[in-house]
C-alpha cells in the first residue's frame, strides 16, 4: 500500500514540475520576445492604454451624436491631439517664464543657505573654495565636452527612435478606435471554436479593467497636479507649472511615479526657496499622497484594479528593467488586464454569460469586478 502512495505522490510531483518547466519556460519565450521586440511591443501597448481612454468617446459619438465611426475617431483623435499640443504649449512657455526667477532665486539661495552650510561643520570649504566653485563647474563642463556631446547624440538617436515608436502607436490607435472589435474578433478565430466564447468574455473583462484603470488614474493624477501645483505657487517656488504637470505624469507609475516627482519638487523648494518652504511644501505633498492612498484610490482605482501593493511594486520594478520607463507606465495595465482576463477563465462555464451581454467599456458591470474575496 505505502509503495502504491509512493509512486502515486512521486506521479503527481513530476507532473506538476513539468506543468512548472513548461509554463516557466513559455513566460521565459515571451519575455525574451517582448525584450528583443520592444520598439514594437511598447507603442502597440501604449495605443492599446490610449484606446482604453479614447474608445467611450468615439462610442459615444456614435451612440449619442449618430456620427459615423470613422468621423467620431477623427474628431476624437483630433481633439485629443489639440489638447495635447495646448496643455505642452503651456507648460513649456510657462517653464520659459520661469528660468530666470529660478536663476535669481538660485543665486540667492546660495548665498544665502548653500554657503553658509558649505563652510560650517562636516564640510568646512575655504570661502576662496566657495567663491570659485561657479568657475569650478564651468571648468569641469569643459572638460568633459566629449562625454557631453556623445551623450547628446545617443539622446538625438533615442530621440529618433522616440518619434517613429509616436508615430507607430498613433497608425495602431487608429485602427484600434477605428475597427476595435473585427480585430478583436479576428483574433478569437485563432482559438478552438468551443472555447471562443469564454475567450470573449475574458478578453472583453480585460478591457474593461483597462478602461476603468486610465479614467481612474487619469482622475488621480489630476488630483495629484493640482493639489501639489497650487501648494508649490502659494509658497512660490519657480517653475510651478511645470513642476505640477511632471506630478502629472508620474502619477501614471503608481506607488512609484508620485512620489519621485514629488521629491523633485520638494529639492528645489530646498535650492531655490529654503528649507522652511521646502517642509511646506513636504507636508503639501504627503497631504496630497494620503488624499490619493486612502480616498481616491480605494474609490477609483480599487474598483478598477484589485491588486495587491505587492504587485504592484513588483511589476514596476519588472517594468523598469525590461523597458525602462515606458515599462514602468505599461506594467501595472498589463497585471490588471491579466488579472481580469485570468479571474474570468477561472469561473465555471456555467456562470460566464454570453459575449454580447458584457460591456468592454463599462469597468463598473459587476460580472468584471472581482469578488469580494479577491479585494
Amino acid at each position: 500500500m505505502e509503495p502504491t502512495r509512493s509512486r502515486s505522490a512521486l506521479r503527481v510531483a513530476s507532473e506538476l514540475s513539468a506543468r512548472f518547466l513548461i509554463i516557466a519556460a513559455a513566460l521565459g519565450v515571451v519575455i525574451f520576445l517582448i525584450i528583443q521586440l520592444r520598439i514594437v511591443v511598447v507603442p502597440v501597448a501604449i495605443a492599446l492604454l490610449l484606446a482604453a481612454l479614447l474608445a467611450p468617446l468615439v462610442a459615444a459619438a456614435v451612440n449619442k451624436l449618430r456620427l459615423p465611426r470613422g468621423l467620431a475617431t477623427a474628431l476624437v483623435l483630433v481633439g485629443g491631439i489639440a489638447l495635447l499640443s495646448l496643455v505642452l504649449s503651456f507648460v513649456i512657455n510657462a517653464f520659459v517664464a520661469g528660468l530666470p526667477d529660478l536663476r535669481t532665486q538660485l543665486v540667492q539661495s546660495f548665498e544665502v543657505n548653500i554657503k553658509p552650510l558649505l563652510a560650517g561643520p562636516p564640510f568646512r570649504f575655504s570661502p576662496e573654495r566657495l567663491n570659485d566653485l561657479p568657475a569650478e563647474l564651468q571648468r569641469s563642463l569643459a572638460a568633459n565636452t566629449d562625454a557631453i556631446t556623445s551623450g547628446a547624440l545617443t539622446t538625438a538617436a533615442t530621440a529618433g527612435e522616440f518619434a517613429s515608436g509616436l508615430a507607430l502607436a498613433l497608425f495602431v490607435l487608429i485602427f484600434f478606435l477605428y475597427d476595435g472589435r473585427p480585430i478583436f474578433t479576428f483574433l478569437l478565430k485563432a482559438l478552438p471554436p468551443e472555447q471562443r466564447d469564454r475567450a470573449g468574455v475574458a478578453g472583453q473583462r480585460a478591457f474593461a479593467s483597462l478602461v476603468g484603470y486610465t479614467r481612474a488614474t487619469v482622475v488621480v493624477a489630476v488630483v495629484d497636479a493640482v493639489g501639489i501645483g497650487i501648494g508649490l505657487w502659494l509658497v512660490g517656488v519657480p517653475l510651478a507649472v511645470p513642476l505640477a504637470a511632471l506630478v502629472f505624469l508620474g502619477a501614471f507609475i503608481p506607488l512609484v511615479g508620485a512620489v519621485l516627482s514629488g521629491s523633485v519638487a520638494i529639492l528645489i523648494a530646498l535650492v531655490a526657496n529654503g528649507p522652511v518652504p521646502a517642509l511646506i511644501v513636504l507636508a503639501v505633498v504627503v497631504g496630497v499622497m494620503q488624499l490619493e492612498s486612502h480616498v481616491l484610490q480605494p474609490v477609483l482605482l480599487g474598483r478598477a484594479v484589485a491588486l495587491h501593493p505587492l504587485a504592484i511594486v513588483l511589476g514596476v520594478a519588472a517594468g523598469v528593467v525590461i523597458s525602462g520607463i515606458a515599462g514602468a507606465l505599461l506594467a501595472v495595465p498589463l497585471i490588471a488586464v491579466l488579472s481580469a482576463f485570468v479571474r474570468s477563465l477561472s469561473e465555471s462555464p456555467a456562470a460566464t454569460p454570453p459575449p454580447a451581454e458584457v460591456d468592454p467599456l463599462d469597468p463598473h458591470d459587476p460580472e468584471v469586478e472581482p469578488a469580494p474575496a479577491d479585494r
